[in-house]
């Protein structure tokens, strides 16, 4: 049983952690360098206005999942950009399509009418996920430079609230 809520700065840790195995694992996620929970505390803490922050939790109450979504410069104001990250080994369970859910109805609610999602042509899973959201291609980065120095193309993807 998932359960999805809102995000607080007490999530930071787990969060941070979560995202730091995904981090070391590498191939899915732009994010190349670890993050500590100030960090990640941070980034919520000054998210732009129009953001949403949503954990998914196991029955015990671990955390097992987060997602966010913003508005960022690179698109017009009636979109906003979404991140999603899965435990390691849970992905395919219904975490991320419990964030989803709530997540896209947060979207609405800030006034948003689609979603972007910018996916490394390399995550396969990623462009899977997002695939069966409903979310559609619209476009193509290539040779985007991560902070690592290391080149990726990006997928873009585009789903109608």
């Amino acid at each position: 049983m998932i359960t999805v809520r809102r995000a607080t700065p007490l999530d930071a840790p787990p969060m941070a952690e979560l995202l730091n195995q995904i981090i070391e694992k590498g191939g899915t996620t732009a994010h190349t360098r670890p993050v500590t929970s100030r960090d990640m505390g941070g980034m919520m803490e000054t998210a732009p206005d129009r953001s949403a922050w949503h954990v998914a939790l196991n029955a015990e109450g671990a955390l097992r999942g987060f997602q966010y979504i913003e508005p960022t410069s690179h698109l017009p104001p009636e979109a906003c950009d979404i991140a999603t990250f899965v435990q390691l080994g849970r992905t395919g369970l219904g975490i991320g399509s419990a964030l989803f859910k709530v997540t896209a109805k947060a979207a609405k609610a800030l006034g948003y009418v689609w979603i972007n999602a910018s996916i490394r042509a390399d995550n396969e899973g990623g462009l899977i996920y997002y695939q069966s959201r409903g979310f559609r291609d619209y476009a193509r980065r290539e040779n985007v430079e991560l902070a690592s120095g290391q080149r990726v193309d990006k997928i873009l993807k585009r789903y109608e609230i």
